[in-house]
């Protein structure tokens, strides 16, 4: 049997079957897996026992890896994966959790805001492939929410009013919600906010998206209060149930989203527990603000 798409969400999500994805693609597999996302926006792999070269490997077929740096607050040093690879588990170099009161696990914690992955890099992420290596036991599903889907379901004053505003994100935003308002220098250096478009096309489909994310934090020409009122507001409409698909992870899965059609969280799970969670992420093109 090829390569086959199944839809498991009555909006968007396709379980993909017929392909092993721990060696060489060919273009043709290649090419049907990036049409399948085009479709779906979040593909389901199952079963897929990679390696970290074979995760990386695998996510190249769609583009450059991205560069891990400013994306978090972990120093070189207490780096438990080789570059190239996210690490979003609750783990420490050391393999065992990190301790309750640690800042790395801290900072972490914002993985479960709704949020798009690098949405606070001048050129945000196109897609991320996360590897479940181990899957804790209690919690840690995985949510999606269709952006395209709740783009589509606004009605047209909203529209209007959204169609050209530029938001600032950075992960002093997101982090900050949580009451983590302490940075170095150098981490506000690294963290300075950049600019959004609220409304995204996709480059393939032309499809209508937002690009809503908790390190969104303010409005180009808004008065803050307001512009975070919005905010949250259209979060609230995208984040509905009829637009969201819970992932309930199984050990080997691997699901690869993409960025700018999607956002996600993670639920809370029992951290005395390990949970190692492997993230590629593949690079975006251009920066939003240059969409026409």
């Amino acid at each position: 049997m090829g390569l086959a798409f199944r839809q498991i969400h009555p909006v968007f999500v396709g379980e993909v079957s017929g392909v092993d994805i721990t060696g060489p693609l060919s273009r043709d597999e290649v090419a049907a897996i990036e049409a399948g996302m085009d479709r779906y926006a979040v593909l389901v792999f199952h079963d897929q026992m990679l390696t970290d070269e074979e995760q990386m490997a695998f996510s190249r077929n769609f583009g450059a890896l991205e560069d891990a740096r400013g994306g978090n607050i972990t120093k070189p040093e207490d780096k438990r994966l080789p570059v190239g690879m996210n690490d979003v588990s609750n783990l420490g170099k050391d393999g065992q959790p990190l301790d309750r009161a640690s800042r790395v696990r801290l900072f972490n914690l914002g993985n479960m805001l709704w949020h798009s992955d690098s949405s606070f890099r001048a050129i945000p992420a196109k897609y991320s492939l996360l590897s479940a290596r181990l899957v804790n036991p209690v919690g840690g599903n995985t949510e999606f929410a269709d952006m395209r889907a709740a783009y589509d379901d606004l009605d047209a004053d909203t529209k209007a009013l959204i169609e050209d505003l530029v938001c600032e994100h950075s992960l002093m935003y997101s982090r900050g919600s949580l009451g983590m308002l302490d940075y170095s220098e150098e981490e506000r250096a690294m963290f300075r906010p950049v600019r959004q478009r609220l409304v995204r096309t996709h480059p393939v489909t032309g499809r209508r998206s937002l690009y809503l994310s908790s390190h969104a934090g303010a409005i180009v020409g808004m008065p803050m209060p307001e512009a975070r009122i919005l905010l949250r507001e259209l979060t609230e409409h995208a984040t509905q149930p009829k637009f969201v698909y819970i992932h309930r992870w199984r050990p080997w899965d691997l699901v690869i989203w993409d960025n700018r059609q999607m956002m996600h969280r993670v639920r809370r799970y029992d951290e005395r527990q390990p949970r190692d969670m492997r993230r590629t992420t593949v690079a975006g093109e251009e920066a939003t603000t240059l969409q026409v």
